[in-house]
Parts: C-alpha cells; sequence; structure tokens
C-alpha cells in the first residue's frame, strides 16, 4: 500500500527549484533523497510533509488527496500520522527532555517507550533541562519524541547531522526496525551518501530533476 503518492510536483521561490517530480512510498519502505546544497531537497521533504504546497501537481496521503481534505482532517494527519525531525531539534527550551516527550504523549496519546530511551542512549539524561544536553542529546531527544507519536510516516531532513557515524548508524537502525514493526514509511533528506544508501531506495534531486540512482 502507498502511503504516500506524489505526482508531477513543481516548485519555485525566485527561480525554479524543480518540476514533474514524483515519488511513492509504501508501508516499511525508506526512500533517500540526495542531492548539492540549494538543489531543493528539503523544499521538497516540506511539500510532501505538507508544510509547504506545490506549485502544481498532487500529493496523496494514506489515499487521500491533499487538496481535498479540509483544515480538521488534515490537522488530525499532521497530529497523529507523521512525524518530523529536522537537525534543528524544535525543542521546548524551558522543558526538560522528558517533558518534551510527555507533550508529544499528551497530544498524540501513545505512551512513551522506555526501551526507545534507552536505544537512544538518553535514559539517564531524559530529566535534565534541554539546554543542558549536548546537540547529539538533543537530537536523540527529538527523535524519540517523533516516535513516541508512533506516526505511520516519518519525515526526516538530516537527523543524523549532529551524530557522530557509530550513534547515526545505531539511530538508523532503528529507524528501519521501526518502519517494519509500524508497517511506517520513511523520507530521508540526507548529504551522506553512506546513509542514504541504508535506505531501500535512494534518490538524487539534480537539474531540477529527481532521478532513482538506487
Amino acid at each position: 500500500m502507498n502511503l504516500i503518492s506524489a505526482k508531477n510536483l513543481s516548485h519555485s521561490f525566485d527561480y525554479d527549484l524543480f518540476s514533474n517530480v514524483s515519488l511513492d512510498v509504501e508501508e516499511g519502505e525508506s526512500v533517500a533523497i540526495v542531492g548539492m546544497s540549494g538543489s531543493g531537497k528539503s523544499t521538497l521533504l516540506h511539500l510532501l510533509s505538507t508544510l509547504l504546497t506545490p506549485d502544481s501537481g498532487e500529493i496523496e496521503l494514506f489515499g487521500e488527496m491533499i487538496s481535498q481534505m479540509d483544515k480538521k482532517r488534515l490537522a488530525s494527519i499532521k497530529r497523529h500520522e507523521l512525524g518530523l525531525v529536522f537537525q534543528s531539534h524544535y525543542l521546548f527550551k524551558g522543558f526538560s527532555a522528558y517533558e518534551n516527550l510527555e507533550v508529544s504523549e499528551i497530544l498524540s496519546q501513545q505512551e512513551i517507550n522506555k526501551t526507545l530511551l534507552e536505544r537512544l542512549d538518553i535514559e539517564q539524561v531524559i530529566e535534565q533541562k534541554v539546554t543542558e544536553l549536548s546537540g547529539g542529546q538533543q537530537q536523540r531527544v527529538s527523535i524519540a519524541r517523533v516516535l513516541t507519536k508512533q506516526p505511520r510516516l516519518i519525515f526526516a531532513d538530516e537527523p543524523t547531522g549532529n551524530l557522530d557515524t557509530k550513534t547515526a548508524h545505531e539511530v538508523m537502525e532503528l529507524f528501519f526496525e521501526y518502519l517494519q514493526e509500524k508497517k511506517a514509511g520513511m523520507v530521508l533528506v540526507t548529504h551522506d551518501e553512506v546513509l542514504a544508501n541504508l535506505c531501500n531506495r535512494v534518490y538524487r534531486l539534480e537539474n531540477k530533476e529527481l532521478q532513482r540512482v538506487k
């Protein structure tokens, strides 16, 4: 089953970023998008995750056209079905790491998974203020916050950018296990082609086109 299906997407700012981009993601599947800085990778991710509206083209989420959803339906999907991980953590700075996870727990009505905290090696610092944590620890808290929601689709923009190579691979393995267990999908944007090639499929955004390379 396709969790997301994008057809003929085009987008521009002061100049054309890309056109006629199409992409599908199925249950249990991970898809990576690579490309040079400024090629439009993050913009494409923002379109797929409903943060931006394409200039043209259609996106279908879980069998429903986004353009035909009312605001209430789209808001419900964003809250319960989509998980976004960015290199900038967007954590609540006045809160502890655990309180940040509690916000996700309350909004999604899903319990915090203690095993997840152990896998991300943050169980020992979970009561600390996020401002007291290292960049890598904050990144892992933001990943835990997203996985606590148990989303059906994960959109990740350089999610391991603040992590060392070993931890980055461990986090990717955690993502892949989650996709299989929950029959979820993931779209990963990264400059790291080694990490990209761990995914089921890899695309390169270049010269305003999306081309499959794996």
